[in-house]
């Protein structure tokens, strides 16, 4: 027991330092929002480039565009912003509160090598768009007066000609900090860009320095200037600072009214139906059981029906994994809802779901071996194998997709590839914190009581009758329930990230999370009591992939979705990352749903058996 309580004080020191360690950065709702003098500088950032036509994101300064007079210098704010490839660097924009700036120079770059002009007009034909921030607002692009896009192209092609952006139209909205003894103070509320493409006086540029305002006046309807091999790009921009009735809480919503960031209220009432009917069969089969007491064809497969399945300990170890990520999951949700894990902290989602994925380890322990125990009538052997693989089951999955995919992205010179040193630096988070934990829930598991079964098997397992088609067409099709409930989200989720588009719905994403739990339990419930009547006592896994099943149809979703709506995505890397982040999406969905399905099956068979007498 001293060895155990070293382990559990050593656990305690280890997560406090990650979470001091990775928590940096996180948004507390408590916070005030930050406030600026007029004239102070205001610091705007780049993130990545991004495209639509590919899922590969590039630095913004791999192509031959002006540099900051300090030099390029990359930012990040937590592990999570790394995670996801989210690098943010400073820009050679300059901006001060409230200070409109109209035609000010920025730099003229040199002339383009062919190698430059090939790259740049490749980037223009994949659809990149620059990612620029302020006061972490993406800046927003509008159309007709209605916002569509964050961000802004890097250029167009028309009619085989190529056109950069080269002038930069800012819209910086700010509100009033009314604050008693807080002169002129105020707070960024909106931030918006609207690119076009002029062509400059070669001469008037000569004499002109960065930050320097140009000498006449910049008009976007006036010309354009198409892109030449050997010849420079010259580079303006202007800022213009608006007052705005907008308040700090609600400078989001500009945000939410984009194409896919909406809710859409039919797919929580199509699930509310769903669950209705469910419930109603439910009903019916409780009333059965208990009321009028129908056992006849149940007391036929009472004495196999707590037989062991087979792989035992794969179930017990994917059921503590379902565990894990479903209480990450709703733990992320909370914590987002409350603000503490809000957009204002790029990377903080990420890194807070790291956090709760291995702190939650300790409870992925616990009930995969609480469970093995229950499966082997209290036999305690094993149980450090069943911890151990709890532990590398998923993450180790996860760290082979990812690895795979860091090659990809590391031999396409992208943002996103993870450095190795990080990858270091997860494994050895890993093994410290994560393994730990999974084994002390596994020691907390095997003290804990396992349920008692109120039947004994027979020796000889009982023939399951033949039947006209087999059982795993049921437990298959079941998963369309489930399904249902999800597709709506499914499609707004894949078209923001596609679209690289805003989603922060957390709280319609709470609601459809809980729907999705309550439909998976009430599927795998009425899955299961039909094959108990039917004298199918295999029920295990079975009850485990009729709600798991559903995992399968959003992989062919995915799958439809790459074929019908990423038509443009290029590239066999492009594709194969796609793929791989499905995959991960989907075995996560998996082990969620049908952990929810085989834990509510397992107590709804104990709870009908546990009333069956045999004569």
């Amino acid at each position: 027991m001293e060895f155990f309580n070293i382990l559990k004080i050593y656990r305690v020191l280890l997560i406090i330092c990650l979470i001091s360690e990775l928590g940096h950065g996180f948004y507390h709702p408590g916070s005030y929002p930050p406030t600026y003098v007029k004239g102070e500088p205001l610091s705007v950032k780049l993130s990545s480039l991004t495209s639509i036509d590919t899922v590969i994101p590039y630095s913004y300064y791999s192509l031959p565009f002006c540099k900051p007079p300090e030099g390029v210098k990359d930012i990040a704010d937590n592990l999570g912003e790394f995670l996801i490839g989210d690098w943010i660097q400073n820009s050679p924009y300059n901006f001060h509160m409230y200070t409109n700036e109209t035609e000010i120079f920025l730099c003229q770059t040199k002339s383009l090598s062919s190698d430059e002009y090939k790259l740049l007009t490749n980037r223009i034909e994949e659809l990149y768009q620059v990612n620029l921030f302020l006061d972490n607002l993406p800046a927003i692009r509008y159309v007709t007066d209605y916002p569509r896009w964050t961000g802004y192209p890097i250029g167009l092609k028309f009619s085989d000609s190529y056109y950069v952006f080269n002038h930069l139209k800012f819209t910086v909205l700010v509100h009033k900090y009314e604050e008693m003894n807080v002169p002129h103070k105020y707070m960024v509320v909106g931030f918006e860009v609207d690119p076009c493409s002029v062509k400059h006086n070669p001469e008037t540029l000569k004499n002109l320095k960065i930050y320097s305002k140009y000498p006449s006046k910049i008009d976007c309807e006036d010309s354009v200037v198409a892109l030449k091999e050997n010849e420079p790009i010259a580079f303006t921009y202007e800022v213009t600072f608006i007052e705005s009735d907008i308040k700090w809480s609600s400078r989001w919503d500009s945000y939410m009214k984009m194409d896919g960031a909406k809710v859409d209220w039919f797919s929580i009432v199509n699930s509310l139906m769903i669950i209705t009917f469910l419930a109603g069969i439910i009903l019916v089969i409780i009333l059965r059981t208990t009321v009028k007491r129908d056992f006849s064809n149940l007391k036929i497969v009472v004495v196999d029906v707590y037989r062991f399945p087979s792989n035992p300990m794969l179930l017990c170890v994917m059921v503590g994994n379902g565990i894990q990520i479903l209480g990450t999951t709703v733990l992320a949700f909370i914590f987002a809802a409350m603000g503490f894990m809000s957009p204002v902290s790029r990377g903080a989602l990420v890194t807070g779901m790291l956090i709760f994925y291995m702190v939650l380890g300790i409870l992925a322990g616990y009930i995969a071996v609480r469970m093995w125990r229950t499966v082997f009538s209290g036999d305690h052997k094993g149980w450090v194998s069943v911890s151990w693989k709890v532990a590398c089951f998923f993450p180790g999955i996860t760290f082979l997709i990812f690895f795979v995919l860091n090659f990809l992205l590391w031999s396409s010179h992208s943002t996103r590839a993870i450095p190795f040193s990080l990858f270091a630096t997860l494994i050895l988070l890993w093994f410290c914190i994560s393994v730990p934990l999974s084994l002390l829930g596994g020691y907390f598991g095997v003290k804990a009581p396992h349920i008692e079964y109120e039947i004994r098997n027979n020796q000889i397992p009982r023939e399951i009758p033949a039947k006209k088609y087999p059982s795993w067409v049921v437990v298959l099709g079941a998963g369309t329930l489930p399904f249902g409930t999800l597709f709506v989200e499914i499609n707004f989720i894949m078209s923001s990230i596609s679209m690289d588009r805003v989603y922060y719905i957390i709280g319609f994403m709470f609601v459809a999370l809980i729907l999705l739990v309550m439909v998976c339990a009430e599927v795998s419930l009425v899955l299961t009591y039909m094959h108990l009547c039917v004298e199918d006592w295999k029920w295990w896994w079975k009850s485990f992939f009729a709600s798991g099943s559903v995992a399968l149809y959003i992989f062919l979703y995915s799958i439809y979705y790459l074929i019908f709506e990423l038509m443009s995505l290029s590239g066999p890397i492009s594709v194969i990352i796609y793929i791989g982040n499905s995959l991960l999406m989907v075995l996560a969905t998996m082990l969620v749903t049908g952990t929810v399905g085989f834990l509510s099956s397992f107590w709804f068979v104990h709870y009908l058996f546990s009333s069956v007498r045999l004569d």
